[in-house]
Protein backbone atom coordinates (compact mmCIF):
# COMPACT_ATOMS: atom_id res chain seq x y z
CA UNK A 1 0.00 0.00 0.00
CA UNK A 2 1.64 3.50 -1.07
CA UNK A 3 1.25 6.00 1.21
CA UNK A 4 1.52 9.79 0.53
CA UNK A 5 4.60 11.73 2.51
CA UNK A 6 3.20 14.89 4.20
CA UNK A 7 5.24 17.97 2.97
CA UNK A 8 6.74 19.73 6.03
CA UNK A 9 7.73 22.92 6.79
CA UNK A 10 9.87 24.40 9.63
CA UNK A 11 8.97 28.26 10.60
CA UNK A 12 11.31 30.67 12.10
CA UNK A 13 10.20 33.72 13.42
CA UNK A 14 10.61 35.78 16.65
CA UNK A 15 10.88 38.36 19.12
CA UNK A 16 7.46 41.03 17.55
CA UNK A 17 4.39 40.51 16.24
CA UNK A 18 5.85 41.66 13.42
CA UNK A 19 6.79 39.05 12.79
CA UNK A 20 5.09 36.52 14.35
CA UNK A 21 1.29 37.22 12.73
CA UNK A 22 2.61 37.13 8.79
CA UNK A 23 4.29 33.93 9.88
CA UNK A 24 0.86 32.42 11.50
CA UNK A 25 -0.73 33.21 7.94
CA UNK A 26 1.47 30.91 6.33
CA UNK A 27 1.27 28.34 8.71
CA UNK A 28 -2.68 28.51 8.29
CA UNK A 29 -2.32 28.47 4.51
CA UNK A 30 -0.23 25.49 4.32
CA UNK A 31 -2.17 23.35 6.88
CA UNK A 32 -5.12 24.37 4.80
CA UNK A 33 -3.26 22.71 2.44
CA UNK A 34 -2.29 19.49 4.01
CA UNK A 35 1.30 20.45 4.85
CA UNK A 36 2.70 19.71 8.71
CA UNK A 37 3.98 22.93 9.98
CA UNK A 38 6.46 23.43 12.91
CA UNK A 39 7.14 26.86 14.06
CA UNK A 40 10.47 27.24 15.79
CA UNK A 41 10.66 30.54 18.03
CA UNK A 42 12.41 32.11 21.53
CA UNK A 43 10.37 32.58 24.93
CA UNK A 44 9.76 35.89 23.68
CA UNK A 45 8.52 34.87 20.45
CA UNK A 46 6.53 32.18 21.88
CA UNK A 47 3.89 35.21 23.45
CA UNK A 48 2.57 35.56 20.11
CA UNK A 49 2.01 32.02 19.36
CA UNK A 50 -1.63 32.30 20.81
CA UNK A 51 -3.00 32.30 17.50
CA UNK A 52 -1.48 29.42 15.54
CA UNK A 53 -3.53 26.53 15.22
CA UNK A 54 -3.44 23.72 17.71
CA UNK A 55 -1.72 21.52 15.25
CA UNK A 56 0.92 23.42 14.74
CA UNK A 57 4.13 22.18 16.32
CA UNK A 58 6.03 24.90 18.95
CA UNK A 59 9.82 24.58 19.71
CA UNK A 60 11.66 27.12 21.81
CA UNK A 61 15.30 27.41 20.64
CA UNK A 62 17.90 29.00 22.78
CA UNK A 63 18.56 32.40 20.64
CA UNK A 64 19.73 35.97 21.86
CA UNK A 65 20.34 39.26 20.43
CA UNK A 66 24.03 41.41 20.95
CA UNK A 67 22.21 44.90 20.18
CA UNK A 68 20.54 44.79 24.00
CA UNK A 69 20.99 44.35 27.78
CA UNK A 70 24.31 44.70 29.77
CA UNK A 71 28.00 43.48 28.94
CA UNK A 72 27.52 39.98 29.90
CA UNK A 73 24.33 39.54 28.53
CA UNK A 74 25.87 40.35 25.01
CA UNK A 75 28.95 38.40 25.85
CA UNK A 76 26.48 35.31 26.42
CA UNK A 77 24.46 35.84 23.38
CA UNK A 78 27.14 34.07 20.95
CA UNK A 79 26.82 30.70 23.34
CA UNK A 80 23.01 31.03 23.72
CA UNK A 81 23.16 31.21 19.53
CA UNK A 82 25.35 28.41 19.47
CA UNK A 83 23.70 26.14 21.19
CA UNK A 84 20.40 27.04 19.43
CA UNK A 85 21.60 26.02 16.04
CA UNK A 86 22.90 23.04 17.26
CA UNK A 87 19.77 21.81 18.75
CA UNK A 88 18.18 22.84 15.49
CA UNK A 89 21.29 20.78 13.68
CA UNK A 90 19.91 17.43 15.39
CA UNK A 91 15.99 18.82 14.85
CA UNK A 92 16.44 19.15 11.44
CA UNK A 93 18.72 15.60 10.95
CA UNK A 94 15.64 13.59 12.67
CA UNK A 95 12.84 15.26 11.13
CA UNK A 96 13.48 16.80 7.72
CA UNK A 97 11.30 19.49 6.91
CA UNK A 98 10.93 20.02 2.29
CA UNK A 99 11.29 23.59 3.22
CA UNK A 100 12.50 26.10 6.06
CA UNK A 101 11.02 29.56 6.03
CA UNK A 102 12.29 32.92 7.77
CA UNK A 103 10.94 35.94 9.34
CA UNK A 104 13.12 37.71 10.88
CA UNK A 105 14.48 38.25 14.20
CA UNK A 106 17.29 36.58 16.33
CA UNK A 107 15.01 33.24 17.11
CA UNK A 108 15.47 32.71 12.93
CA UNK A 109 19.09 32.17 13.09
CA UNK A 110 19.14 28.74 14.47
CA UNK A 111 16.59 26.93 12.08
CA UNK A 112 18.55 29.12 9.01
CA UNK A 113 21.63 28.24 9.91
CA UNK A 114 20.69 24.36 10.67
CA UNK A 115 19.02 24.19 7.22
CA UNK A 116 22.09 26.13 5.26
CA UNK A 117 24.11 23.57 6.43
CA UNK A 118 22.12 20.47 5.73
CA UNK A 119 21.28 22.16 2.13
CA UNK A 120 17.34 22.12 2.62
CA UNK A 121 15.56 24.65 0.67
CA UNK A 122 15.10 27.92 2.43
CA UNK A 123 13.20 31.51 2.15
CA UNK A 124 13.02 34.37 3.99
CA UNK A 125 10.31 36.97 4.19
CA UNK A 126 10.98 40.43 4.57
CA UNK A 127 8.11 42.45 6.06
CA UNK A 128 9.97 46.19 5.47
CA UNK A 129 10.99 48.37 2.80
CA UNK A 130 14.20 48.06 4.63
CA UNK A 131 15.80 44.25 5.44
CA UNK A 132 16.29 43.44 8.89
CA UNK A 133 19.53 42.74 10.34
CA UNK A 134 18.94 39.11 10.55
CA UNK A 135 17.10 38.73 7.27
CA UNK A 136 19.97 40.69 5.62
CA UNK A 137 22.99 38.46 6.77
CA UNK A 138 20.90 35.46 5.36
CA UNK A 139 19.65 37.52 2.15
CA UNK A 140 22.57 35.96 -0.08
CA UNK A 141 22.12 32.37 1.22
CA UNK A 142 18.31 31.83 0.56
CA UNK A 143 16.55 30.41 -2.81
CA UNK A 144 13.68 32.83 -2.53
CA UNK A 145 13.28 36.50 -0.59
CA UNK A 146 9.78 37.16 -0.29
CA UNK A 147 8.74 40.77 0.00
CA UNK A 148 6.14 41.93 1.72
CA UNK A 149 6.47 45.68 0.67
CA UNK A 150 7.82 47.13 -2.89
CA UNK A 151 9.73 48.30 -3.38
CA UNK A 152 12.35 47.16 -1.20
CA UNK A 153 15.92 47.80 -0.06
CA UNK A 154 17.93 44.54 -0.99
CA UNK A 155 21.60 43.85 -0.58
CA UNK A 156 23.41 44.34 -3.80
CA UNK A 157 22.88 41.60 -6.22
CA UNK A 158 19.89 39.90 -4.18
CA UNK A 159 16.53 39.53 -6.38
CA UNK A 160 13.16 39.81 -4.15
CA UNK A 161 9.27 38.60 -5.10
CA UNK A 162 6.90 40.73 -4.00
CA UNK A 163 4.31 38.83 -2.26
CA UNK A 164 2.64 40.98 0.35
CA UNK A 165 2.68 40.95 4.05
CA UNK A 166 -0.28 38.51 5.53
CA UNK A 167 -3.27 39.69 6.63
CA UNK A 168 -5.90 38.62 9.25
CA UNK A 169 -8.63 36.78 8.65
CA UNK A 170 -10.78 39.84 9.92
CA UNK A 171 -8.93 41.72 7.54
CA UNK A 172 -9.17 39.50 4.28
CA UNK A 173 -13.04 39.46 4.73
CA UNK A 174 -13.09 43.05 4.53
CA UNK A 175 -10.75 43.26 1.13
CA UNK A 176 -12.22 46.34 -1.04
CA UNK A 177 -14.68 47.08 0.99
CA UNK A 178 -16.91 49.67 -0.40
CA UNK A 179 -15.44 53.09 0.54
CA UNK A 180 -18.43 56.19 1.35
CA UNK A 181 -16.41 59.17 1.28
CA UNK A 182 -16.62 61.94 3.67
CA UNK A 183 -20.08 63.84 3.10
CA UNK A 184 -22.40 66.22 5.35
CA UNK A 185 -22.63 63.78 7.99
CA UNK A 186 -20.18 62.08 10.56
CA UNK A 187 -16.51 61.81 10.37
CA UNK A 188 -14.83 58.85 11.21
CA UNK A 189 -11.34 59.12 11.79
CA UNK A 190 -9.01 55.83 12.88
CA UNK A 191 -5.53 56.81 14.95
CA UNK A 192 -3.68 53.84 15.29
CA UNK A 193 0.25 53.69 16.10
CA UNK A 194 2.69 50.73 17.07
CA UNK A 195 3.32 51.13 21.08
CA UNK A 196 6.73 52.43 20.45
CA UNK A 197 5.75 55.30 18.32
CA UNK A 198 1.99 55.99 19.88
CA UNK A 199 2.87 59.26 22.27
CA UNK A 200 3.57 61.20 19.16
CA UNK A 201 0.09 60.41 17.58
CA UNK A 202 -1.15 61.13 21.33
CA UNK A 203 0.65 64.42 21.26
CA UNK A 204 0.04 66.02 17.94
CA UNK A 205 -3.64 64.75 16.53
CA UNK A 206 -6.17 65.78 19.16
CA UNK A 207 -4.17 69.62 19.13
CA UNK A 208 -4.41 69.34 15.21
CA UNK A 209 -8.09 68.62 15.13
CA UNK A 210 -8.61 70.70 18.00
CA UNK A 211 -8.15 73.54 15.45
CA UNK A 212 -10.02 72.20 12.85
CA UNK A 213 -13.45 74.55 12.36
CA UNK A 214 -16.51 73.95 14.55
CA UNK A 215 -18.78 72.34 12.20
CA UNK A 216 -16.18 70.38 11.36
CA UNK A 217 -15.60 68.96 15.06
CA UNK A 218 -18.81 68.82 15.84
CA UNK A 219 -19.28 65.99 13.25
CA UNK A 220 -16.18 64.05 14.25
CA UNK A 221 -16.16 60.49 15.43
CA UNK A 222 -12.68 59.60 16.46
CA UNK A 223 -11.42 56.40 17.34
CA UNK A 224 -7.78 56.66 18.66
CA UNK A 225 -5.09 53.89 20.20
CA UNK A 226 -3.31 55.14 22.59
CA UNK A 227 -1.04 53.77 25.43
CA UNK A 228 -2.32 53.69 29.00
CA UNK A 229 -0.33 56.18 30.47
CA UNK A 230 -1.49 58.83 27.68
CA UNK A 231 -4.98 57.96 27.27
CA UNK A 232 -6.77 60.29 30.29
CA UNK A 233 -4.79 63.35 28.99
CA UNK A 234 -5.88 62.21 25.08
CA UNK A 235 -9.71 62.06 26.29
CA UNK A 236 -9.48 64.94 27.94
CA UNK A 237 -7.62 67.01 25.21
CA UNK A 238 -10.62 65.89 22.91
CA UNK A 239 -13.43 66.26 25.04
CA UNK A 240 -12.50 70.05 25.44
CA UNK A 241 -12.36 70.57 22.05
CA UNK A 242 -15.87 69.01 22.33
CA UNK A 243 -14.87 66.18 20.01
CA UNK A 244 -16.54 62.93 20.46
CA UNK A 245 -13.40 60.08 20.68
CA UNK A 246 -13.30 56.60 21.93
CA UNK A 247 -9.61 56.32 23.38
CA UNK A 248 -8.52 53.25 23.85
CA UNK A 249 -4.62 51.25 24.50
CA UNK A 250 -6.00 48.74 22.05
CA UNK A 251 -9.43 48.26 19.35
CA UNK A 252 -9.60 44.47 19.46
CA UNK A 253 -12.39 45.59 16.00
CA UNK A 254 -9.71 46.98 14.48
CA UNK A 255 -10.52 46.20 10.75
CA UNK A 256 -13.91 47.24 11.19
CA UNK A 257 -13.24 50.73 12.27
CA UNK A 258 -10.94 51.00 9.44
CA UNK A 259 -13.83 49.84 7.16
CA UNK A 260 -16.09 51.93 8.62
CA UNK A 261 -13.46 55.70 8.46
CA UNK A 262 -13.02 58.29 6.43
CA UNK A 263 -9.61 58.43 7.03
CA UNK A 264 -6.75 56.42 9.12
CA UNK A 265 -3.98 58.34 11.02
CA UNK A 266 -1.07 55.92 11.11
CA UNK A 267 2.83 55.04 11.99
CA UNK A 268 3.97 53.30 9.21
CA UNK A 269 4.56 49.90 10.29
CA UNK A 270 4.33 46.93 7.62
CA UNK A 271 1.31 45.40 9.22
CA UNK A 272 -1.00 48.56 9.76
CA UNK A 273 -0.16 49.18 6.29
CA UNK A 274 -1.19 45.78 5.02
CA UNK A 275 -4.41 46.37 6.16
CA UNK A 276 -4.99 49.68 5.29
CA UNK A 277 -4.25 48.80 1.49
CA UNK A 278 -6.51 45.30 1.50
CA UNK A 279 -9.47 47.26 2.97
CA UNK A 280 -8.38 50.51 0.81
CA UNK A 281 -8.20 53.77 2.89
CA UNK A 282 -6.97 57.03 2.56
CA UNK A 283 -4.26 57.70 4.93
CA UNK A 284 -1.85 60.16 6.39
CA UNK A 285 0.98 58.39 7.45
CA UNK A 286 3.91 59.26 10.40
CA UNK A 287 6.76 57.39 9.75
CA UNK A 288 8.27 56.47 13.02
CA UNK A 289 11.81 58.18 13.46
CA UNK A 290 13.50 56.02 15.21
CA UNK A 291 12.74 53.13 13.41
CA UNK A 292 15.61 51.00 12.36
CA UNK A 293 17.35 52.05 8.98
CA UNK A 294 14.19 54.38 9.26
CA UNK A 295 12.33 51.69 7.59
CA UNK A 296 8.91 53.25 8.34
CA UNK A 297 10.14 55.74 5.87
CA UNK A 298 10.64 53.74 3.21
CA UNK A 299 7.60 51.52 4.08
CA UNK A 300 5.29 54.44 3.43
CA UNK A 301 7.00 55.60 0.02
CA UNK A 302 5.27 53.76 -2.37
CA UNK A 303 1.75 54.81 -0.65
CA UNK A 304 2.60 58.73 -0.72
CA UNK A 305 3.86 58.42 -4.21
CA UNK A 306 0.96 56.64 -5.75
CA UNK A 307 -1.42 59.11 -4.16
CA UNK A 308 -3.06 56.73 -1.57
CA UNK A 309 -1.84 58.65 1.34
CA UNK A 310 -0.14 61.68 2.70
CA UNK A 311 3.38 61.00 4.67
CA UNK A 312 3.86 63.81 7.27
CA UNK A 313 7.85 63.05 8.25
CA UNK A 314 8.29 63.55 12.31
CA UNK A 315 10.84 66.32 11.12
CA UNK A 316 8.40 68.55 9.87
CA UNK A 317 5.61 67.21 12.13
CA UNK A 318 3.33 70.04 13.72
CA UNK A 319 -0.20 70.44 14.95
CA UNK A 320 -0.60 73.33 11.38
CA UNK A 321 0.19 70.64 8.91
CA UNK A 322 -1.32 67.71 10.31
CA UNK A 323 -4.29 69.75 10.21
CA UNK A 324 -4.06 71.26 6.79
CA UNK A 325 -3.56 67.78 5.53
CA UNK A 326 -6.77 66.41 7.24
CA UNK A 327 -8.85 69.00 6.25
CA UNK A 328 -7.88 68.76 2.56
CA UNK A 329 -9.08 65.18 2.55
CA UNK A 330 -12.09 65.30 4.95
CA UNK A 331 -13.49 68.03 2.80
CA UNK A 332 -12.53 66.62 -0.62
CA UNK A 333 -15.03 63.62 -1.39
CA UNK A 334 -13.12 63.04 -4.79
CA UNK A 335 -10.00 62.95 -3.51
CA UNK A 336 -10.45 60.90 -0.22
CA UNK A 337 -12.49 58.33 -2.99
CA UNK A 338 -8.94 58.54 -5.13
CA UNK A 339 -6.69 57.84 -2.24
CA UNK A 340 -8.65 55.02 -1.41
CA UNK A 341 -8.84 53.50 -4.96
CA UNK A 342 -5.05 54.35 -4.78
CA UNK A 343 -4.25 52.57 -1.59
CA UNK A 344 -6.83 49.31 -2.43
CA UNK A 345 -4.16 49.30 -5.89
CA UNK A 346 -1.49 48.67 -3.76
CA UNK A 347 -2.85 45.56 -1.78
CA UNK A 348 -2.17 42.11 -1.41
CA UNK A 349 -5.20 40.20 0.19
CA UNK A 350 -3.58 36.89 -1.24
CA UNK A 351 -0.19 36.95 0.41
CA UNK A 352 -0.34 34.19 2.47
CA UNK A 353 -0.99 32.42 -0.54
CA UNK A 354 1.66 33.64 -2.73
CA UNK A 355 3.96 32.58 0.28
CA UNK A 356 2.85 28.99 0.12
CA UNK A 357 3.23 29.02 -3.63
CA UNK A 358 6.64 30.22 -3.48
CA UNK A 359 7.44 27.48 -0.36
CA UNK A 360 5.94 24.97 -2.55
CA UNK A 361 7.84 25.62 -5.76
CA UNK A 362 11.25 25.33 -3.57
CA UNK A 363 9.83 21.44 -2.89
CA UNK A 364 9.86 20.70 -6.44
Amino acid sequence: MNTVKVPYCLIAAGGTGGHMFPAQSLAEELLDRGWRVTLSTDERGARYAGGFPHSVTREVVNSATTARGGMLARVAAPLRIGSGVLSALRALRADRPAVVVGFGGYPTIPAMSAALSLRIPRMIHEQNAVMGRVNGVFARHVNKIACGTWPAELPQGVQGVHTGNPVRQAVRERAGAAYHPPGDGPLNVLVIGGSQGARVLSDMVPEAMAGLPPEVRARLRVSHQARVEDGPRVTTAYREAGIEAEVQPFFEDVPQRLTDCHLVVSRAGASSLADITVIGRPAILIPFAAASGDHQTANARALGESGAAMVLPESVLDAESLRRDMREILSDGARATSMAAAALALGRPDAAQRLADLATDLTA
